[in-house]
């Protein structure tokens, strides 16, 4: 099996990060699916003023902000869902060594689509005359803020539209259900806009929870939502959305999802998460071990393991993606 794209995920965050970068990365919903893991090796190797674009926020950007390691961010929703609001980001933000841009949920795919396109800018008919374009977190002195979306004018019909601008982040980093070692990705569940932010960002890495032949790849290729020709590398790691979700693979850890929350409240509670979580984990066979097998094999009966039968056969074993 040719491993084209394969590198492990410590070098895939060397060779793709740095500090001060725009970051961006892909989930289905709060509690869905995110590379959260990648989020995890950022804080492995200090990485630090980063720019986040999230869709929705997730663990990722919570801990990511909890941590310090975040400066700047943009988001279309800031919550946790029934987990309640992310407290992380919440003590960042009010802390004030975050400032956190506010969008709407339609808004962001917009300017991810706008990006992915080369739009100048994206006409935007929604999130106009609301503090989502008078208030600017970049610009907080600025009300109302003139150019966060500014108005223009539609050359058409003379009516007066906003603007976005579009989201071209240096590197999105993937969560998606299967990947080929050449770097085409099947994404189960619900999709969100990692379609968009897939195009729009200048580099992308795949995290995948299980490898597969290419061959399931030529029997699915309507499935194929993210092309190996958009894509610099593939990681695999099981259980890489953790403590989140992936449809098919495993459900949410709510335990966990609670605990971490709680944990990134305090300087105190993140250092320990740090401590107990990310310090030292850095191989697969450590990292379930610390999330406890019998969990893992809890979280693995999930009601939608039924997704993932039509590609089991080509699946691939451990012995077969080292990379």
């Amino acid at each position: 099996m040719p491993h084209e794209k394969l590198i492990s995920l410590a070098e895939a965050v060397r060779r793709y990060t740095w500090d001060g970068m725009q970051y961006a990365s892909g989930a289905a919903l709060p509690v869905g699916s995110d590379a959260i893991v990648f989020g995890r090796e950022l804080l492995r190797q200090n990485r630090k003023d980063l720019h986040a674009i999230f869709h929705c926020n997730t663990q990722q950007l919570n801990l990511l902000a909890a941590a310090g390691a975040v400066t700047r961010a943009e988001c279309g929703f800031s919550g946790l869902e029934v987990f309640g609001f992310a407290n992380g980001l919440r003590r960042a933000v009010e802390s004030g060594r975050l400032a956190l841009e506010d969008y709407s949920n339609l808004a962001i795919p917009l300017r991810l689509l706008g990006g992915a396109l080369n739009w100048p800018f994206v006409p935007a008919t929604v999130a106009i005359g609301s503090d989502i374009q008078y208030r600017s977190a970049f610009a907080p002195d600025d009300y109302p803020a003139q150019k966060k979306i500014p108005m223009v004018t539609d050359p058409f019909t003379g009516k007066e539209i906003g603007a976005f601008l579009p989201l071209r982040p240096d590197l999105a980093a993937i969560h998606v259900t299967l990947a080929d070692p050449l770097g085409n990705a099947i994404i189960l569940g619900t999709e969100w806009s990692r379609f968009e932010l897939s195009r729009a960002a200048k580099k992308v890495v795949l995290i995948a929870d299980a490898l597969v032949d290419t061959a399931c790849m030529r029997q699915f290729p309507n499935l194929v939502r993210i092309p190996d020709i958009i894509v610099e590398a593939v990681v695999h790691w099981p259980f890489a959305a953790w403590p989140q979700s992936s449809p098919g693979m495993y459900d949410a850890d709510e335990e966990h999802m609670v605990a971490m929350n709680k944990a990134l409240a305090t300087e105190e509670g993140t250092a320990a998460y740090i401590r107990d979580y990310i310090d030292g984990v850095t191989d697969i066979p450590a990292y379930l071990d610390r999330i406890g097998r019998d969990k893992v094999e809890h979280l693995r009966r999930s009601s939608t393991s039924f997704l993932l039968d039509p590609f089991r056969q080509w699946l691939l074993a451990a012995e077969e993606v080292a990379p």
